[in-house]
């Protein structure tokens, strides 16, 4: 019995033993050239929770310039027999590989998929350390391409979660997100400021989990991996790329791990997103690396929700401040207030108002009518490039202070459809009335006829007219006012917000008396029969700010059916005479 006893000390002991074996501190660097076939190493991470454990893995060899030149990478095999099962996890990522107390590599590529035996790729140490000094350069927009699904590596995806939207919304924004290099696949949570922390208080060290978040709050979109190395406050991970953005000012995050879902194909660690601990400033290729301390300036969302006969709703959430990310964010968030919920009352139609502070006291307001959450469900790419042109600044470097969103239910859809348009007459005298009458029927299939008249113009006489009937967007289009305004036409930042103000309203028709002529353009205001000299010397000058072209230049115009969505472009020929 007492031999029984032992037996079961020392077992016991040997495994409480295993779970107490230190982790290496300021680990020095493993020179690359002396990692040989069949050296024994341990990777550090996290199986569940914030604990840092170890597995163990064997060196097959050294792939050179596999990366690049100069950017070799680092052959194992996963010997331990826990992660022989499900080999290398998303999520993983940045698990720093030690020898001998030494810093050899970071966890950082698939090695094919369905392998008999399981590998791994590592991020060579010296690589890491580069990453750490880099010297902050410009910051620009890189996207990266990755290997085809039969490359022999891949660089292991960061375990992207998307919370706060329902799953029909992050399927609406599923290509948008992958076009960015972002795969929001995996399973996961994030913390909210009403929910309980379980986060350890423990101070992170290299194996521990970390998210990088690209919008945090009710909408939270993160991608987890591990620390590589972490020098003072300075953190390295994931041993490979997020998204190649280059200089970045992303929040780093705390994370915590559910479970990892083991796979044949690609398994996955399932984690929890949770509060602002540091600034992610560099994105490169073979690592990111930031600081510990205060988050980065983001830009707060707001989207407020009005139903008809409850308390508004409110979501909010802050998103990173990147040009190519931002917009798409920010509509995924309103997406979800539209599409993500059914105690909205929205089917039938809805207003969108949206307000976006700028710096300085700059401001952009927008009204949009959509006829219910499909007619924006199918326009949602338009509505997320009218982001982009609004958000993104080509012309100073800011970024959105606060946008807000506002959504108000209609009491009903506000589709129509015009039966007829008629002219009292095709031709008339100075100071005589012309009549106009649109006979149309709404949505419950109910008639209406509107009436409206205009005075004929004394300047009118000998020009080409036409009176037209369309929507607003149409007429600025006619009139030489694109909505996508070229940068070259404009010069400031004041001017690019005026010439969004300046745009026609998105509802109802306009009725116009318009001359057929054309137009010299200066940043974006058109200007009437400019002598040719002055248009010849102005072209020569800057020919991308000044453009010529044919277009219909409004002489008289009013705005009919407010609230109403009808398509309709109707055109009539019109004579003023003396």
């Amino acid at each position: 019995m007492k031999t029984f006893f032992r037996v079961l000390f020392v077992v016991f002991s040997a495994g409480w033993l295993a779970t107490l074996k230190a982790q290496p501190v300021n680990a020095p660097i493993f020179p690359l050239d002396e990692v040989k076939p069949g050296l024994k190493g341990e990777v550090w991470t996290v199986f569940q929770g914030t604990q840092v454990e170890p597995f163990t893995v064997e060196v097959a060899g050294v792939v050179r310039n596999a990366l690049g030149p100069g950017k070799s990478m680092i052959l194992c095999q996963l010997t331990d027999s826990r992660v022989q099962k499900m080999g290398a996890v998303a999520g993983m990522s940045g698990s720093p590989l030690y020898i001998d107390g030494k810093l050899v590599g970071a966890l950082s590529y698939q090695i094919q998929r369905f392998e008999t035996v399981r590998y791994a790729g590592f991020t060579p140490a010296a690589d890491l350390v580069e990453v750490e000094a880099k010297v902050t350069s410009q910051p620009g927009f890189v996207s990266t391409h990755p290997p085809a699904d039969n490359a022999p590596y891949k660089a292991m995806q960061p375990a992207f979660t998307l919370t706060g939207l329902s799953p029909a919304v992050a399927e609406l924004f599923a290509p948008q997100f992958a076009a960015l290099g972002v795969n929001s696949t995996a399973l996961g949570g994030s913390l909210g400021s009403g929910s309980p922390s379980s986060f350890s208080s423990a101070p992170l060290q290299a194996g521990s989990a970390v998210a990088v978040a690209l919008a945090i709050g009710d909408v939270t979109l993160a991608g987890t991996g591990t620390v590589s190395r972490i020098d003072g406050n300075h953190v390295t991970a994931f041993g490979h790329p997020l998204m190649s953005l280059g200089d970045v000012e992303l929040p780093m995050c705390a994370a915590e791990i559910i479970t990892i879902l083991p796979s044949n194909l690609t398994s996955v660690k399932v984690a929890n997103t949770g509060p602002i601990i540091g600034t992610i400033v560099q994105d490169r290729l073979s690592a990111i690396s930031g600081m510990l301390g205060p988050g980065p300036a983001m830009i707060p969302v707001e989207v407020v929700v009005s139903p008809n006969s409850e308390h508004p709703r409110t979501l909010r959430f802050s998103v990173v401040r990147q040009s190519q990310l931002t917009p798409a964010l920010v509509a995924s968030g309103v997406a979800q207030a539209i599409l993500g919920s059914n105690d909205a009352g929205l089917t039938g139609g809805f207003r969108l108002s949206s307000d976006v502070a700028f710096p300085a006291g700059q401001a952009l307001a927008t009204r949009t009518l959509y006829s219910g959450p499909q007619a924006f469900a199918q326009g949602v790419g338009e509505f997320t490039q009218r982001l982009t042109a609004n958000l993104q600044n080509p012309y100073e470097k800011t970024f959105p202070d606060h946008v807000r969103f506002t959504i108000e239910p209609l009491e009903q859809n506000p589709t129509a459809v015009l039966d007829s348009f008629q002219l009292s007459r095709t031709s008339a005298h100075i100071g005589e009335k012309v009549d106009a009458t649109l006979s149309w029927r709404d949505w419950q299939g109910e008639a209406h006829r509107n009436h409206v008249s205009f005075t004929v113009d004394a300047s009118w006489v000998g020009k080409n007219l036409d009176v037209v009937l369309t929507s607003g967007r149409m007429l600025d289009d006619l009139s030489g006012r694109s909505r996508s305004i070229p940068v070259a036409q404009l010069r400031s930042f004041d001017a690019y917000l005026s010439a969004i103000r300046d745009d026609r309203r998105t509802d109802g028709l306009y009725l116009a008396v318009v001359e057929k002529s054309p137009i010299f353009t200066d940043q974006n205001s058109p200007t009437l029969e400019m002598p040719g000299s002055f248009e010849r010397i102005a072209r020569t000058a800057d020919e991308a700010r000044y453009q010529k072209s044919d277009a219909l230049v409004p002489l008289w115009e009013t705005h009919l059916l407010p609230g109403k969505l009808l398509p309709a472009r109707i055109s009539r020929s019109f004579q003023a005479v003396e």
